[in-house]
């Protein structure tokens, strides 16, 4: 099997970029999102939520079918299996980041609103300077979370031939007959690879509950 390692570790990089892009994309949409689930706009409001609710509730392998051999093989648009990976997770890192947002967004006390109306603060100063803060430090261990879950998701991209570490796994399973190994291997790479993510949420979340405390 150790023979084999090199091509295991070449699926690391494919690994790595379909979660680091996903997340990307999926907190920049995530954001108008879970703004346009709290809006004052009824018909915008219920768009947003149908969005959320649509995108959660469908298994995400069935969406990147969906991306890949629906949408990414017709005449009018190709994509390759990575760029429909990247698509279809970012899609639903999307809907479950706008909820981890909005989640933070409601911790906030009314007084909070009322305090920044009495300063006399503008919609995008009030969002920047006093509410964006507080979120995020509600927000910061669910997402940290969610990407640990992205991470270990990202194997399903498999299923459309994006060769990452469950791909390049199957390939020496299959090339040296000893499942076992090679998949308590793969196990082993992702718990090393979730690590430095929960300690940087922590790390970053205990800074921020000190910056507050003082």
């Amino acid at each position: 099997m150790w023979s084999y390692s090199s091509l295991l570790i070449s699926g690391l990089p494919w690994t790595l970029s379909v979660t680091a892009g996903a997340f990307a994309i999926g907190a920049l949409l995530g954001l108008p999102v879970m703004l346009a689930e709290e809006s004052t706009c009824v018909p915008l409001r219920l768009m947003a939520r149908t969005y959320v609710n649509l995108v959660r509730a469908v298994p995400p392998i069935v969406w990147l079918f969906i991306v890949y051999f629906g949408i990414g093989s017709s005449a009018w648009l190709r994509l390759t299996p990575f760029g429909a990976a990247l698509i279809g997770l970012g899609l639903i890192s999307s809907a479950h980041l706008a909820e981890i947002y909005r989640g933070g967004m409601i911790s906030i006390g009314k007084g909070q609103r009322e305090a920044a109306a009495a300063l006399n603060l503008g919609p995008l100063y009030s969002f920047v300077d006093v509410m964006a803060p507080q979120a995020i430090r509600v927000a910061l261990p669910p997402a940290a979370g969610y990407a640990i879950g992205l991470l270990k998701d990202s194997a399903i991209a498999s299923a459309i031939g994006v060769p990452e570490l469950t791909e390049r796994a199957n390939e020496v399973a299959q090339a040296t007959l000893s499942g076992l190994p090679v998949y308590i291997t793969l196990a082993a790479i992702y718990i090393v690879m979730s690590l430095p993510i929960a300690w940087l949420a922590r790390t970053v979340d205990a800074q921020l509950r000190a910056r507050v405390a003082r």
